[in-house]
């Protein structure tokens, strides 16, 4: 553990943020919300992390480790971390919004006073809300109103990226110059950030990745078999695409990291959440019991139901998808769902 100590002490800046005089404001305490703190801390940012559970935060503190969602990475000194939003938030040059799309409202509302002026802040969530169909950074501006908003997202399994190991995400924003100042804070030597200005693609890209993810473990868990699974990738991200294209995205975006980027490590990462979800249902366990014996929230299945929403009122076709929903909401017996899908009607590429 000394060694990985070592590295992150010593981690060089690639932007040219430096240390920050003000703080970055973490809110959410699971994997993501705490790697996302060492990343910033490794360049010398102060970091406030935000917890809402008063007994999970007073173990961090105690431990200088989240020992709960992200076991083994010790916290640098420059990591505070609280219960208390208004500490949390004071002063916040920016906020990372690093709980689950579900839960955001939630969380911001009651603590939105405390929100600085002209604070900006950036969404880690993959997912879109189900009872108003909006993207994380559409809940952040139905709260707070219009405050710079960007996203980070793609491939960042987060034990991989706190051991160091290499990996590249996007910041997006439909600001560039909030873009290019978030990939300055977070980009070191092992965490390569992009920029784009698509926000609207990286955001759906994260949301409905989940989904696919899903199929891929129930499609593990039947035995399918390679093509199957090669077949759902590509076909799955045809489907994103089209959806994404709908709602005024770029196309070249699903084809980058927050795309198939994402996808290709959710698929084959044996720490994806939605994965392993959907791998446990494929195998007949209720999708009740999978929520309730899984530590962290699996986003894609209240994504599911939002994406076949959101789908139907622009009336594009996500057969994938539906299966998905087929099987988590309809009791659809897996190896039915993929009979339908393999017995649909033949069309051209």
């Amino acid at each position: 553990m000394q060694w990985l100590q070592r590295m992150f002490a010593d981690t060089e800046r690639i932007g040219n943020a430096g240390a920050a005089a003000r703080p970055v404001a973490i809110l959410g305490d699971g994997a993501m919300g705490t790697v996302c703190a060492l990343l910033l801390a490794s360049g010398g940012t102060p970091v406030r992390l935000w917890g809402r559970s008063l007994e999970h935060v007073a173990a961090i503190r105690r431990e200088r480790e989240n020992r709960k969602y992200l076991p083994g990475f010790p916290l640098p000194s420059a990591v505070e971390v609280t219960h208390a939003a208004h500490e949390a938030l004071a002063d916040a040059q920016l906020i990372v919004v690093a709980v689950p799309c579900q839960h955001i409202r939630a969380v911001l509302t009651p603590i939105s006073l405390h929100v600085p002026a002209g604070a900006a802040l950036v969404s880690v969530a993959k997912g879109i809300e189900v009872h108003t169909l909006l993207r994380p950074t559409q809940v952040i501006r139905d709260i707070l109103g219009e405050v710079p908003v960007a996203a980070l997202s793609g491939p960042s399994i987060a034990p991989e990226v706190a051991a160091g190991k290499p990996a590249t995400v996007v910041a997006a924003s439909e600001d560039l110059e909030l873009a290019e100042r978030v990939q300055a804070l977070f980009s070191t030597r092992t965490f390569r950030v992009y920029t784009n200005t698509d926000l609207v693609g990286v955001e759906l890209a994260g949301a409905v990745k989940n989904v696919i993810a899903i199929a891929a473990g129930i499609c593990d868990s039947i035995g399918a078999g390679d093509n199957a699974k090669a077949a759902l990738l590509t076909r799955g991200l045809v489907e994103l695409t089209r959806l994404g294209v709908a709602l005024g995205a770029h196309a070249e975006t699903f084809k980058g990291l927050a795309g198939v980027g994402d996808l290709v490590t959710t698929f084959f990462s044996p720490v994806s959440r939605n994965r392993t979800a959907g791998e446990r249902i494929g195998r007949g366990v209720p999708v009740d019991e999978v929520i309730a014996t899984t530590d962290s929230v699996i986003e894609g299945i209240p994504t599911t139901q939002a994406v076949l929403e959101l789908a139907h009122s622009l009336n594009v076709e996500m057969p994938i998808v539906r299966a998905v929903y087929n099987v988590l909401f309809s009791r659809v017996p897996p190896p039915e769902a993929l009979d339908e899908l393999m017995r649909r009607q033949l069309k051209p590429e």
